[in-house]
């Protein structure tokens, strides 16, 4: 794999790792005889750059950025079938490629550190043999030998049970290079085995749940005032994203706050972090209360207000996430879809506002209030954007901080600039090749440190 500026970042982010994470849990720990942290990635990384996951606002300037680059045979996978891999339109991969290396070189070019996927995956494992071995460990949950349908242990010979075992697949993998263990993860294959009484004595079909989705980088987890939650996701098809995501997450060193747990369901796109006083989750369709509850109920959110916006009326698949309608681009502007703004709007979405006591606890101070009227009475004021522009992702932008805004829509950007309470820049990409899985640079990027101006 060449070097190339992520690796630069990397490197700049996560010094060498040289044990594998699993020998040394989540997070490098002092060794009881020794007075000095264990030379993992994890444990430099506190040690000597101090990196701490944190997300106040969206406004704050955003330091790190993890993304998912479209490559390899996952995304092959998933435009054999767009609309069964959760994909809007059918994918040019090429056009993809090109459309997010241009996004990345944007973002770095504004100062903001991008790291990707592949990238952490393979940091090390060139020159370390524990970076190598907890990319094995990790390619091992994701490729499976069974036997196939039909077939009993007891008709496979003696001599070739062997090669139904963990002890033989990970033989296999070890001779892997590591651009193959990476696919391997990402495609995430099962091994159908059963006889075949000829030739080596055995026949194999393979099976695919491939990771083609994880180019949406947002979706996840969140970045809280608190640091980094893990969500749940609501696709079966995409929960080993949740796995490999928080590998990557243990090898940059940066902790896990905490998990939502069955039955709350959360995912990334539905957070929005206002300041350090109020953060907002939109609930329907894809996240739900039980993940709110779960955020209040073990302090995870780091903030004194926390607004849940209710998609009770529509929760449709093109605003399946509350990233897919609004969009915090300032400390006082906001942009959202205009039809569905005010109180007899039929797809209006209703705000149940929870303020933090002295003790700790949530409890509900506001209760159902319309998402115009509760931006407005913060002091927001609102951009509307027409629905044919939210449908062409004009509320999915991405703030770099300091009102420093990346669109994908022109109109709406011309719409953002003419506002006359914005101050700030908006740089327009083409992104129409990642639009066609359905999100846009918000989807597809998870800012997981941003400087707090408190600081």
């Amino acid at each position: 794999m060449a070097l190339s500026q992520s690796f630069k970042d990397l490197c700049a982010v996560a010094p060498t790792p040289t044990q594998p994470l699993s020998k040394l849990g989540e997070i490098a720990k002092t060794p009881a005889d020794c007075g000095r942290r264990a030379a993992t990635a994890s444990g430099l990384l506190q040690e000597k750059y101090s990196v701490k996951a944190i997300q106040e606002s969206e406004n704050d300037k955003a330091e790190i950025v993890i993304v998912c680059e479209p490559e390899g045979m996952s995304l092959q996978m998933g435009g054999l079938h767009p609309r069964a891999s959760l994909y809007e339109k059918p994918v040019n991969l090429e056009a993809a490629k090109q459309a997010h290396a241009e996004f990345r070189r944007v973002m770095r070019e504004k100062g903001v550190r991008v790291l990707t996927v592949r990238e952490i995956l393979a940091f090390g494992t060139a020159d370390h043999v524990g970076a190598r071995v907890e990319l094995e460990e990790f390619a091992m949950q994701a490729l499976t030998y069974r036997l196939a349908e039909g077939n009993k242990l007891e008709e496979v010979e003696e001599k070739d049970r062997l090669y139904l075992s963990d002890a033989y697949k990970l033989t296999v993998l070890q001779a892997m290079s590591v651009p193959q263990l990476i696919d391997t993860i990402l495609i995430n294959p099962t091994v159908n085995i059963s006889p075949s009484y000829r030739d080596t004595g055995l026949n194999a079909t393979y099976s695919f749940q491939p990771l083609s989705n994880l180019v949406y980088t947002r979706d996840q987890q969140i970045t809280t005032c608190r640091g980094i939650v893990m969500g749940r996701l609501r696709s079966p098809q995409r929960n080993l994203e949740v796995s490999l995501m928080r590998f990557c997450l243990q090898k940059l060193g940066l902790p896990v706050a905490g998990d939502v747990s069955e039955p709350g369901y959360l995912e990334g796109g539905d957070f929005v972090p206002a300041s350090r006083d109020l953060a907002l989750l939109g609930i329907g369709l894809r996240s739900n209360f039980e993940a709110c509850r779960q955020l209040m109920d073990h302090d995870l959110l780091g903030t004194r207000r926390f607004a849940v916006v209710r998609d009770d009326f529509e929760q449709h698949q093109d605003r399946m996430h509350l990233d897919c309608v609004f969009a915090v681009i300032s400390d006082s502007v906001c942009i959202m879809l205009e039809e569905m703004m005010g109180p007899e709007s039929p797809t209006r979405r209703l705000v149940d506002e929870y303020t933090r006591g002295k003790d700790g606890t949530y409890v509900q101070t506001l209760k159902g209030v319309e998402l115009s009227q509760y931006m407005t009475d913060n002091g927001y004021h609102i951009i509307p954007i027409k629905a044919q522009h939210q449908l062409e992702y004009g509320c999915n932008v991405l703030n770099l901080g300091n009102e420093n805004i990346i669109s994908v829509h022109m109109e709406t950007a011309r719409q953002i600039v003419q506002s006359p309470h914005f101050f700030g820049d908006v740089q327009c990409i083409d992104y129409s090749p990642i639009t066609s899985m359905y999100g846009a640079v918000h989807c597809s990027s998870q800012v997981v440190k941003r400087t707090p101006r408190r600081f």
